[in-house]
């Protein structure tokens, strides 16, 4: 029960319309955070400093120096650690009433059935889509409220789904702004693309702002409703949502089509793809026939000086015919990731007629190789 002696929340206690049952609502309720990067941790910070009785945090992921400009939960010290453990400790030092539960694994669908029963609500902070549609589709057939946001470059976006009352008598889904993902590397993450460090702060600021709204009735959420938000021009556009017709067409049918369900689509091709780490793609660049292809956009950098190499986008390469003729290829990119699809699109596309390699961690793990290497 709310002490009255307890000053912390006062100043949210004197609001109009909140008052000790607003804040009561908050201490009752228990919140799933799922994903504790850029988008999370601004929204446990607040979640957790509005009063919230009880949070969950899913993230197998271990705080790294690149996550820093924009990951405000955690320091410098704790690179290396586990990002659900960092986050509890910040979290509890903030606000010891705050009840927080550790899941540092990866989220699957056994799991989102045996987790999302136990929370009020979830939060999608996730950076891919696989994980979006397995979240979406375990809200909806357990009937759980879904505040899902999505930030890349300079611009966030931010719904509310699976919510009724108020303005909305049919609630939307994910699949109903997005009733198939695009295809694979169409959209880059933030690894991939950059990010602004703010603007995960902004939108995932505004997810706690949308999740104490549901949780106390105040004011009027963004259910059925897709606000985007470009900091580069401070434009906020929001868009109504409605129910696609398509939705179905992929939306597990109960609780058992949900378990069997693969959501992370794996390439498939006749030649294999192979992933070589930093020593072998340097032992590679030696050999003469072998050609080395940057999958990136023209503008990314960091630029590449070191060796000679073909510029060949990912995008170029998903609207027309491969150019690439070489039998030996080894592709890279920022991270590995479109490196990855590109190898797979052309072992697919001429299986059996080349020897196709991906640079695993991409060019920035390369480079910070070369200079550890040079220092050492």
């Amino acid at each position: 029960m709310l002490n009255p002696s307890n000053n912390r929340y006062h100043r949210q206690i004197i609001l109009d319309g909140f008052g000790e049952s607003g804040q009561q609502k908050l201490l009752d309720a228990k919140v799933l955070v799922i994903g504790a990067g850029g988008l999370g941790c601004p929204a446990l910070l607040y979640l957790a400093a509005a009063g919230v009785g009880q949070i969950g945090i899913i993230d197998d992921d271990a705080v790294s120096i690149e996550n820093l400009h924009r990951q405000v939960l955690f320091t410098t010290d704790d690179i290396g650690l586990p990002k659900t453990l960092a986050a509890a400790k910040r979290l509890k030092a903030l606000n010891p009433a705050t009840d927080i539960t550790e899941y540092p694994f990866r989220l699957t669908p056994t799991s989102c059935m045996e987790i999302f029963p136990n929370y009020d609500m979830i939060l999608d902070c996730t950076d891919n889509f696989a994980t979006r549609y397995m979240i979406n589709d375990a809200c909806v057939l357990l009937h759980k409220p879904l505040v899902s946001a999505a930030v890349s470059q300079y611009e966030g976006q931010l719904a509310v789904f699976q919510v009724t009352g108020g303005h909305v008598e049919e609630p939307v889904n994910y699949r109903d702004l997005f009733p198939e993902p695009p295809p694979d590397g169409l959209i880059r993450n933030c690894g991939e693309a950059g990010i602004l460090g703010v603007l995960p702060g902004i939108i995932g600021t505004l997810q706690a702002n949308e999740t104490i709204k549901l949780i106390t009735g105040i004011g009027v959420t963004l259910a059925n409703r897709l606000l985007t938000f470009d900091i580069r021009t401070n434009t906020m556009t929001e868009l109504v949502l409605t129910r696609s017709d398509h939705r179905n067409q992929s939306m597990p049918a109960d609780t058992q089509a949900f378990l069997q369900m693969e959501y992370e689509r794996p390439c498939h091709t006749e030649t294999t793809v192979v992933e070589i780490g930093a020593s072998t793609f340097d032992m590679m660049l030696k050999e003469p026939d072998v050609v080395a292809v940057d999958v990136r956009e023209p503008h990314e950098h960091p630029l590449v000086t070191e060796f000679k190499h073909l510029r060949l986008p990912l995008s170029v390469m998903h609207e027309g015919p491969n150019p690439i003729t070489a039998r030996k290829v080894v592709f890279f990119c920022q991270t590995g990731v479109r490196s990855l699809q590109a190898a797979s699109m052309l072992a697919a596309a001429r299986p059996g007629g080349h020897e196709v390699f991906s640079l695993r961690g991409g060019i920035m793990q390369w480079k910070s190789q070369q200079k550890k290497s040079q220092h050492d």
